[in-house]
């Protein structure tokens, strides 16, 4: 049984689905949109909820959507929507993300922010689990897909925030471009700091500006975290 993952304001039940509560997408749902007041929030693959719901609390955005495939994911952040003091603005529709990219444009609606913590790992990772293989592989969402859908559905003066691993910058960064999407900010992500960078954090809009580049570091040792870790995280987390 995995147990519930409690943040300050929300739980997240994570026994039914294959992606468990972890670093990125806490990330991702704190450091997004900083700048802006977005009425309109889709979270692409939403997993369990947890960016969404870290959205809720951050922002009074009145429709706060998630999509995902999974069913039993799908039904995990029903759950976790409902059970949070946000149920009234959450909503998660069970669909791929490109058929439901193709009927939100069909009805002319468009999200303020769109952001996802999407799957990562090439074939050459998959493993015999196939909802951790759907969480995970870029086989069932390509990043080519992901941006074409995104492109459709994005506000003129929309947000997109996504976090993918450091080696797939320059790939994704050049992809959305030809799709008329512009890096606005990024943050690449390092454990400590003798370590790699393993993630980055990117956000894109329809304008091209000056971009804003940060570094964050996680940890100065292990469970002794940076101040910068701290302030980005402490609104969610119990023991920040």
């Amino acid at each position: 049984m995995t147990k519930p993952f409690q943040f300050k304001e929300f739980t997240i039940q994570q026994d039914k689905t294959a992606m468990k509560v972890g670093t990125d997408g806490v990330l991702l749902g704190a450091w997004c949109a900083t700048d802006t007041y977005p009425d309109t929030i889709l979270d692409v693959g939403t997993g369990t909820g947890i960016i969404a719901l870290m959205l809720a609390q951050r922002f009074d955005a009145m429709t706060i959507d998630g999509v995902e495939v999974d069913e039993n994911a799908y039904e995990q952040t029903v759950a976790n929507f409902e059970e949070s003091d946000w149920g009234d603005r959450l909503y998660c529709y069970n669909s791929t993300f490109q058929n439901f990219a193709d009927e939100i444009a069909d009805e002319e609606e468009t999200y303020d922010l769109i952001v996802t913590n999407p799957p990562f790992y090439t074939d050459e990772f998959e493993t015999e689990n196939d909802a951790r293989n759907k969480a995970r592989f870029t086989s069932s969402l390509s990043f080519l897909e992901l941006i074409t859908g995104v492109v459709k559905i994005l506000s003129s003066d929309g947000k997109f925030a996504i976090v993918i691993p450091y080696k797939e910058e320059e790939n994704f960064i050049n992809l959305a471009n030809e799709n008329k999407l512009f890096l606005n900010r990024i943050c690449r992500v390092q454990g400590n700091k003798t370590s790699a960078i393993k993630r980055c954090l990117l956000e894109f809009s329809f304008h091209q500006t000056a971009i804003k580049e940060e570094n964050l570091i996680i940890e100065i040792e292990r469970h002794q975290y940076t101040d910068e870790y701290i302030n980005l995280t402490k609104d969610f987390y119990l023991k920040m």
